[in-house]
C-alpha cells in the first residue's frame, strides 16, 4: 500500500438499535433521512449527502449504546432545531456556539435518536464582511 494512502471520504456509518423499527421511524420520518433498503438479518440503510447509514438490530449483532456520535450538518441549525423539536426530537439545549472562528461561527444542538444513541446538529454561520 503506497505511503500516501488515505481515505477520501466516510462511505457507511453503522449504529446499533434496541429495536429496529422504532430506529427505522425515527431516522426516516422524524430525523427525515432516505430510506433506502432493508436487508436481513435486521439491517435499515438511509442516505445523508454523501454517506450511508446503517441500523443494525439486535439480530444484526448491533451492541447496546456503543460509543458513537454522528453530528448532522444543517445550514441553519435554530430552524432544524425548532422543525426537529416539533417532531419530537428532545435536545439537551438549545444550539450553542462552540467555537468563533475568522470568517464563521460554529454551533452544535445534541440529541439522542430513538435507541439512546448521542447525535448533534451542528452549523458553520458565516461572519458579515
Amino acid at each position: 500500500m503506497s505511503a500516501s494512502f488515505s481515505p477520501t471520504r466516510i462511505g457507511q456509518i453503522a449504529l446499533s438499535a434496541g429495536d429496529l423499527d422504532r430506529a427505522t421511524i425515527f431516522y426516516r420520518d422524524i430525523l427525515g433521512l432516505t430510506f433506502l433498503f432493508s436487508a436481513p438479518p435486521g439491517m435499515s440503510f438511509f442516505q445523508c449527502g454523501d454517506v450511508r447509514l446503517l441500523i443494525g438490530g439486535p439480530e444484526a449483532g448491533g451492541a447496546e449504546h456503543a460509543a458513537t456520535t454522528l453530528f448532522y450538518f444543517v445550514p441553519d441549525i435554530q430552524e432544524a432545531t425548532r422543525v426537529l423539536t416539533e417532531r419530537g426530537v428532545a435536545f439537551n439545549k438549545d444550539p450553542v456556539m462552540i467555537a468563533k472562528l475568522a470568517d464563521r461561527e460554529v454551533w452544535l444542538a445534541e440529541f439522542k435518536d430513538s435507541e439512546g444513541n448521542a447525535a448533534a446538529l451542528m452549523s458553520e454561520v458565516p461572519l458579515s464582511a
